[in-house]
């Protein structure tokens, strides 16, 4: 069923759905075109499949296009991805021609013809080549941590972002030194869709039985890509510790991206230290299992997103929502979004994770007051609509470039 902007006034108010109308009386009939390098996998393609059909609505032409690349372009990018975290990574003159190459096919193959262009990540970054060819407007949107990049990758992709007429990154800290305007937009979750949308106690019942899952003992569950830098195997750790004291439940659930070459490797070394322990459920899930997370995560105790990196962590905001309190590494846009002690705990080790999970599994009252906690902080931070409101004001900046102030009426 489509989803209109009339469906969320129940939830964030008329006063917000109203404020959206009066943005997009300033920026409709633009075309917004997305570019990036996965349809589905990620949070960027959960994002951009809720949020077009609202930019549609209020009069944007909003579009969405995926490059296209080999094994060998992705396991650069992925390289890339970790080398832009501060992760070590070789970086090989032969690597960089790959990307070189990749982003020239792609120059020729991609129909560029948005009045705004909004390029996501490093993956396409190479795209505002044809800027100076075609015009428009071009923002460069970074998902990702690059508050202390590694210098080799920052410096090959910087000659690319400054030919931007903006970037966007999620929060302040991960802003660098740029002869551009820069904003800061932080992910949102969508509150009516598949993954977060309210489900029946039955359902949520049903899910956890089909994965053997007790509902009468505590369950804790990290959901994400099985990616290093998400750190299972620090989690895994964590649990082994509480086990001792707690006869718990541990999920760790989640699928691939096809720009993602790591996952399969990953998972294999989840799956030979989880090995032996009945009570350890690893989960590859399919695309388009979202019911199932949801249902995996309202039926959870306590929720991990122990990450080592993290540009955002959308799983965060994921099991706010459904009023659960989440142990995140303290790192990147976790810091967002969990408030320690309100919300739930940041910690940097698996040590320090066993010992909170192991407080929170003690105590009921206080998972119970971090769930509502986090729920409100999402209401107020991180729904899809804020979102929208964010994309239309850079696009309004973008056209007062010297105003401080750009009043609507």
């Amino acid at each position: 069923m489509a989803i209109r902007l009339g469906d969320y006034e129940e939830i964030v108010g008329g006063d917000v759905i109203q404020e959206l109308h009066v943005l997009a009386d300033r920026v409709k009939n633009r075309r917004l075109q997305n570019i990036n390098s996965t349809p589905v996998g990620g949070g960027v393609a959960e994002i951009l499949t809720r949020m077009l059909p609202l930019l549609r609505e209020l009069g944007i032409e909003a579009s969405w296009d995926v490059i296209k690349g080999d094994q060998s372009f992705f396991n650069v990018t992925k390289a890339f991805h970790n080398a832009l975290h501060g992760k070590k990574e070789e970086i090989t003159d032969e690597m960089l021609e790959v990307f070189r190459e990749t982003t020239r096919a792609n120059l020729r193959d991609m129909n560029i013809r948005g009045d705004v262009v909004l390029v996501h990540d490093p993956q396409p970054a190479g795209l505002i080549e044809r800027k100076r060819e075609i015009g428009c407007q071009w923002i460069w949107r970074c998902h990702i941590d690059v508050s202390a990049p590694d210098a080799r990758v920052w410096e090959f992709l910087r000659p690319y972002v400054e030919q931007y007429d903006a970037a966007i990154f999620s929060m302040p800290d991960f802003a660098q030194q740029l002869p551009i305007a820069q904003y800061m937009v932080a992910p949102s979750i969508d509150p009516l869709a598949d993954k977060n949308k309210e489900l029946s106690p039955s359902y949520v019942t049903q899910v956890l039985e089909k994965y053997q899952l007790d509902p009468e003992r505590p369950i804790v569950t990290q959901i994400s890509r099985f990616d290093r830098l998400k750190d299972p195997l620090g989690v895994i750790a964590a649990y082994k510790m509480v086990k001792r004291r707690h006869d718990c439940q541990l999920v760790l659930a989640g699928g691939g991206a096809s720009d993602d070459p790591e996952g399969e490797e990953v998972l294999r070394e989840v799956q030979q230290e989880a090995a032996g322990d009945r009570d350890i459920h690893i989960l590859l899930l399919p695309p388009f299992s979202d019911l199932e997370i949801n249902a995996l995560v309202r039926g959870s105790t306590v929720v991990f997103q122990k990450s080592i990196k993290e540009g955002f962590g959308l799983t965060v905001s994921e099991a706010f929502w459904k009023r659960k309190p989440v142990i995140g590494g303290a790192v990147g846009g976790i810091k967002l979004q969990v408030i320690n002690g309100v919300t739930g705990f940041l910690v940097h080790s698996p040590e320090g994770a066993a010992r909170r999970l192991a407080r929170l599994l003690d105590d009921r009252a206080l998972r119970e007051r971090m769930g509502d906690n986090g729920y409100q902080h999402v209401k107020q931070n991180f729904l899809l609509t804020r979102h929208v409101k964010d994309y239309m004001l850079v696009m309004l900046a973008l056209d007062h470039p010297d105003d401080d102030i750009v009043h609507l009426g």
